[in-house]
């Protein structure tokens, strides 16, 4: 694309999506560090989650995660979403912090385990239907550590029951979102570990089910732009979680470990139409500031997923293509290496500027003084996060 009004329309209309745990304390396994101003309620999150779509102008969906985020009234939090410009995102379960589920939770041997489970993510759908969102997000820590701790094929039965009765369950403008994930915490078989297990299962479910791709949950050297074309070309990419990793699921800042990886990345995706909104992939952050501020990683966040776009829209493709069908492999390689190279931050800050924004929402946000207000205002309460 490099007509540049039309690769300014595109950025312009870009949506991604914040996590309301982004905004909480968080952590490793060892330990959780709390911040001065951290959300201490679902609420609380909007409004910091507001203040990402005040200076970036392309963040207005937060997802949900249940239980972290229950309220007694989620059309109160819906409306205090709305009044501060937002809307409710995805809601993600939590099959993996209960004691029970210690051997699983949809694929667990014990079916009055499997029952509890799967009346969470029933459960899910309920507040999707209070909330007004469009997508139920599974995640499954399920999985076994030793050989023959349980019957591999079993489990996938189990897991495809549990499925098909939420699938059922969903309405006609709502769809299932199933992430899958290498490895953690099980570590000799996990249940739905790579995108061909979750293609699969959703496959067998129907146009409603579609695969989550999290850039964090791959092997080193994985080719995670092969696996978005594929999925893009089945019409079974539904989202992504975007983070960066160095090791493993690492849920640091997008592009801050590969910026090249994130730009080939949505490279696929704007080659293979996954920008267009009838493709309706759901550009989400999942990531968990463990050391650094939470709103200024967010907007650092959604500033390196805006720049890896820009990039891609920037590809010529008709030298591209020419180049492919020619042979030409260093021609073809330069396209995508010259639009890589290309900064685009001053294009960028002309956008934000036409949107009435300031140029650089990191700089700006910090200069607002919200960051002292929030520490300053919210003292006393438990303040949100989960615990280690």
């Amino acid at each position: 694309m490099s007509d540049v009004s039309a690769v300014k329309a595109a950025l312009k209309s870009q949506v991604i999506e914040t996590p309301s745990w982004g905004y909480g304390n968080s952590g490793t396994r060892f330990k959780v560090f709390a911040q001065p101003g951290v959300p201490r309620d679902p609420f609380e999150k909007m409004e910091d989650a507001a203040q990402v779509h005040a200076f970036t102008g392309v963040a207005p969906k937060v997802s949900l995660h249940i239980p972290w985020d229950k309220v007694e009234d989620y059309a109160a939090l819906t409306r205090h979403a709305e009044d501060l410009g937002l809307r409710i995102g995805a809601i993600n379960s939590n099959v993996f912090q209960d004691d029970d589920y210690k051997l699983g939770s949809v694929t667990h041997p014990d079916p009055k385990v499997r029952r509890k489970a799967t009346d969470h993510l029933l459960e899910c759908v309920d507040i999707m239907d209070e909330t007004g969102s469009p997508d139920l997000k599974l995640w499954f820590s399920d999985g076994t550590n030793y050989p023959g701790q349980d019957d591999i094929t079993a489990r996938q039965d189990r897991l495809a029951e549990a499925l098909a009765e939420v699938y059922g369950r969903l309405g006609d403008d709502q769809r299932m979102l199933l992430e899958y994930k290498l490895f953690e915490p099980a570590f000799y078989t996990t249940d739905v570990p790579d995108w061909g297990t979750a293609y699969a299962h959703c496959l067998g479910l129907g146009p409603k089910a579609q695969v989550v791709v999290d850039t964090g949950h791959h092997a080193p050297g994985t080719n995670i732009e092969f696996i978005v074309a594929s999925l893009l070309r089945a019409d079974k990419l539904g989202a992504f979680d975007f983070n960066s990793r160095f090791y493993a699921d690492d849920d640091l800042m997008a592009g801050a470990a590969d910026p090249f990886q994130l730009f080939r990345i949505m490279h696929e995706v704007v080659r293979n139409g996954g920008l267009k909104p009838e493709t309706n992939v759901n550009f989400m952050l999942d990531q968990c500031h463990n050391i650094e501020a939470k709103i200024p990683a967010v907007i650092r966040s959604v500033a390196n997923v805006q720049e890896a776009t820009a990039k891609a829209l920037l590809v010529d493709m008709a030298a591209l293509s020419a180049a492919q069908q020619s042979g030409d492999v260093l021609a073809a390689n330069g396209a995508l290496m010259d639009a890589y190279n290309t900064d685009v931050r001053p294009l960028l800050a002309e956008v934000r500027e036409e949107l009435g924004l300031a140029k650089d929402p990191f700089i700006a946000y910090l200069a607002s003084g919200n960051q002292e207000r929030i520490a300053a205002a919210r003292v006393g309460g438990e303040q949100a996060g989960w615990g280690a």
